[in-house]
Formats: C-alpha cells, structure tokens, sequence
C-alpha cells in the first residue's frame, strides 16, 4: 500500500497535468476556429441574461381539439349517409353537440359516432340529450392526459427554436402544471427570443369556399383574415386538407421570379401524397395556406403538385423569411404561450456575482492552507497541494464537459474543498494516533491511511448517492450545486487517497525520517 510503482507516479502525474491542460482555455481565448476550445459557460446568475416564465393556454388545447372533433363529426355522418343540424363546440363543458337531421336517423348517428378513432381509450363519450340533441363530450381523463402531453410536447418545441437562435447553455424547465421556465444566458434583449417562443406557427392548408364570397359563411366554413391586410378576410374551410406538421424542411429562399424573399418548404411522404391528392382533385380552386388563423396566401391551383415541394411568398424580409422557416422547422406548438414574467440580468451584476463568489472561493481556500500548514507541518502542505489538485481538477472535468456554473455550482465548490479537507484531517489525525501509540514511521503512515480510507470511502459514498438524488430530481440551480459536488467527489478521493499519499511516500523513501512531522 506503501509502494508506488513507477506506471502509478507517471499515471498520478499524467492525471493532474491533463486537468492544468482541460483548465487552460478557461484562462485564453481560443487561437483559431477550428481548434476544439472546452470551457466552463456561465449561468445566467454569473453571465446575466434574461429570464421567461410563459405559460401554455390549456383553454386553448380544449378548444382546438374539439374543433378537432367538429370536423371528425361531419366527416363520420356525412361518410354514413347521414345529416346533421346546428353542429356547436361547448368549450366550458367540453363537448360537440348537433341535432340529427330527422328523429329517426338518431340510433344510427350514435352509433356512426361511437365508430370514430380515438387518440386515447375512451376519450369521449357520445350520448343523446333530452331534447334530443347529441352530444360528444371530451373525458376528464383524457383532457388532463393531452394537457400533460401539450406542455412536454412545449417544452421540446421550445428548445428546438431557442436552440435554432444560437443561444449557449439554455435552461429550459417545467414548472408546475402548465407553465415553462426558460433561462438564456448571454442575452439581454429577448424580444426575438420572445417573439419566436409566443408564435404557435400552425401551419394548415385549406380549401377557400368562394361561393361564400360576399355573403355569410356556411357551416364547417370560417372567416380568417389575410396575414398582409387584416381588414381583408377569406371563407376557409373548417376542414384541414394538408397538415404542416408532415413538414420535414423550411428555408428561407429568394423568389427566382419576383426576386422577394419567400419560405421554401417540404413535406414527408404523407404529406406528399395528401399535397398531391389535394391540388389534383381541386384545380382552379383557390387554396389557403393558414398559419396561426391567419391567411398567408391563396393562390389558385393550376395543376396537381406532386413533388412535395412549395413556396410562401408575400411581403417578407431576411428576418421575417428565416424566423418563419425556423418555425416551421422546429414545429408548431400544441398551444399558445405567454410571457406572464420577464426578469433581465444586466452583465455588471453577473460581473459582481463572479467577483464575489471568487473573492469568497479565495479567502475560503486561503483559510483551508493555513490552517492545514499550522496543525499539520509538513504533512499539512502536502494536503495543500492535493487540494490545489482538487480544485483544477474539478474546474478540468466541468471545461471537458462544457458545464454550465452557477452561484450554487461555486458555493458546491467550496464545500468540496471541505470535504477534501476532512478527508485529510482525518488521515493526519489517524497517523498521529499511530505515533503516539509508539508506532515506527512507517508503520504509523501505512496504519493511519488504512485505518482512514475506509471511513473516507464510506462517507463519501452516502455523499455521492445524496448527490445523486439531488440531480435526478432537482431542476435548474439544485442541480448545478449537485452536479459540482459529484464530480468534487471523485476529485477528492483521487487527490487524498493517491496523490496526497504519493507525496508522503516519496519524501519518506527520500529522507528515512526518524519522527514524522505531523
């Protein structure tokens, strides 16, 4: 135990040389683009930046779902040969109701109804009213089931266009049941962020009912306003032809014919063929393209369009092009969000956090060397020099794995060093025991480590699997303190159980002391 081979000096050494390397980039600017440059990213506490708590509108997932099933109403009654009257969606109860076309008809409604897919098991339920209406209405069961589902399906969403942006290291978390934190460090003017993040960028295709034109609107028919002239409005069917969800590419593109900027866009196999059938079976129809319940365009249909390929035009710039396709990309929200607190950290304040947390890490530490180097001699500089180890492996691990820290994830640095001076205290402590009970040297050494590295390795292991605890379960800030302590913990035993040990050993195999200096 004693014996340190030369493979194990060169190992211990190559280890603690590696961690000065992995720290450098923290220290320099990175040479050139094309040089792998891993570095610590500071969080928002530490860099400033801004910080989002949106919220989903859930009144809005009940209702375009039973929008939803309005139109699967129509579509089964009318695919059975069957009529219909007064078709109404009843947001607060959460249910479809119309009235059958004749009293007789009604069994055979019921059970055309009862027939349609359900997303989840028993979704809903459908049943004739007392006036004889008929009703289909949404479980709670199911409702609370797509509300989880929207805010999961959000929270994905939301990361894919923040991610789109640029922006390093965002934290993106769930709070309670219907809400999502989103934490960007680095930027302080969030309103593109904002902008992007409140576009629910639905896309949908369907068909204008022009014979509406001028009068009112038909049932499974809705008045939509032009997205260029909102004063402008267009009768669009109810009914979603093509769904921009089976988008697979959007890119911003110059139009070759009118040298305005467009939005290039592609659709998968299922949207190809649903693209194709459409345009086929519609020509010289006006087609809307529909986003967010706004018309984009609605250019008339010359021929079937079988490439699965098309174009959005119409008043945009470089910015407005590239935002839309960066939508389209990252796919729609299943609901609206909305902004409802906005903090902004300005740098300066980041600046002081860094310099605080440094200034207390410092003096922290400084204590630590004193007060090892008054109790412990010589032995206590030696522990010294495995916590200043500690420490550059601790900044080495989180640069190789381009953490984020934080003001916890320092304050977790700190307590590291703690423990890895309890560690060492313990050692010195055993080893003096040893010598007062008359021991030689080296025995004293051999029998203080090995009387102290198993309670090292016992607490430390309670300490780890806490820590761990900590991490699977917290979010944000917890997190960050946990993820520092782990890796402080690996640290630890490194430096104390071997490298702290290998000093000792080699100044005994170099000196042969009489006494030891502890």
């Amino acid at each position: 135990m004693m014996y340190y081979s030369r493979l194990k000096l060169a190992s211990i050494a190559a280890v603690c040389l590696l961690g000065v390397l992995l720290c450098l980039p923290n220290a320099m600017r990175q040479p050139g683009p094309g040089v792998p440059w891993r570095q610590i990213h500071l969080g928002l506490d530490l860099r400033g930046g801004s910080y989002l708590l949106m919220q989903v509108d859930m009144n809005s997932v009940t209702a375009d779902r039973l929008r939803t099933l309005a139109d699967g109403t129509r579509q089964a009654l009318l695919g059975a040969g069957l009529g219909y009257r007064d078709v109404a969606t009843d947001a607060h109860a959460g249910a479809v109701t119309f009235t059958p076309r004749a009293p007789s008809e009604t069994e055979a409604d019921l059970k055309a109804l009862r027939a349609m897919p359900m997303a989840v098991p028993n979704e809903f339920a459908v049943a004739q009213r007392p006036d004889g209406s008929i009703a289909i209405t949404l479980s709670a069961a199911a409702m609370r089931l797509r509300a989880t589902e929207a805010v999961s399906q959000s929270i994905e969403i939301v990361r894919r266009r923040i991610d789109a942006t640029g922006a390093v290291d965002p934290e993106i978390t769930r709070q309670g049941d219907d809400r999502i934190v989103v934490e960007l460090p680095g930027i302080s003017d969030p309103e593109r962020v904002k902008h992007l993040l409140g576009t629910t960028a639905k896309m949908t295709f369907h068909m204008v009912q022009d014979s509406a034109l001028g009068g009112l609107p038909g049932p499974g028919v809705s008045l939509l306003p032009m997205m260029n002239a909102p004063d402008q409005k267009l009768p669009v069917a109810d009914h979603v032809d093509v769904d921009g969800s089976d988008l697979t590419n959007a890119s911003a593109a110059i139009d070759q014919q009118t040298g305005e900027w467009a939005v290039d866009f592609t659709f998968d196999s299922v949207g190809a063929r649903a693209f194709a059938a459409t345009t086929r079976a519609n020509v010289g129809r006006r087609f809307a393209i529909v986003l967010d319940n706004k018309v984009v365009q609605a250019p008339v249909i010359r021929s079937a369009i079988t490439g699965g390929n098309g174009q959005i035009s119409g008043g945009f710039d470089a910015q407005s092009a590239t935002d839309l396709a960066l939508l389209l990309r990252a796919g729609a929200l299943p609901a609206p969000l909305s902004v409802i607190e906005q903090r902004t950290i300005g740098p300066s304040l980041g600046a002081d956090s860094i310099r605080a947390g440094m200034i207390s890490l410092g003096i922290g530490f400084g204590l630590v060397i004193v007060f090892m180097a008054l109790f412990y001699g010589r032995f206590g500089w030696y522990a010294n020099v495995a916590l200043l180890a500690n420490l550059v492996l601790m900044v080495a691990i989180l640069s190789l794995f381009q953490a984020t820290l934080t003001l916890p994830g320092m304050a977790g640095m700190l307590l590291t060093l703690g423990m890895a001076v309890d560690a060492n205290i313990l050692i010195n402590e055993r080893i003096r025991e040893e010598v007062a009970r008359g021991r030689t040297p080296l025995a004293a050494m051999q029998a203080g480590f090995e009387r102290a590295t198993s309670t090292i390795l016992d607490s430390n292991a309670t300490a780890l699997l806490a820590h761990i605890m900590l991490f699977a379960f917290g979010t944000g800030p917890v997190q960050n303190f946990a993820l520092t302590i782990m890796i402080g913990i690996v640290t630890t035993l490194f430096t104390t159980l071997l490298l702290s040990r290998m000093l000792m050993v080699r100044w005994y195999a170099r000196t042969r002391p009489t006494v030891l200096p502890v």
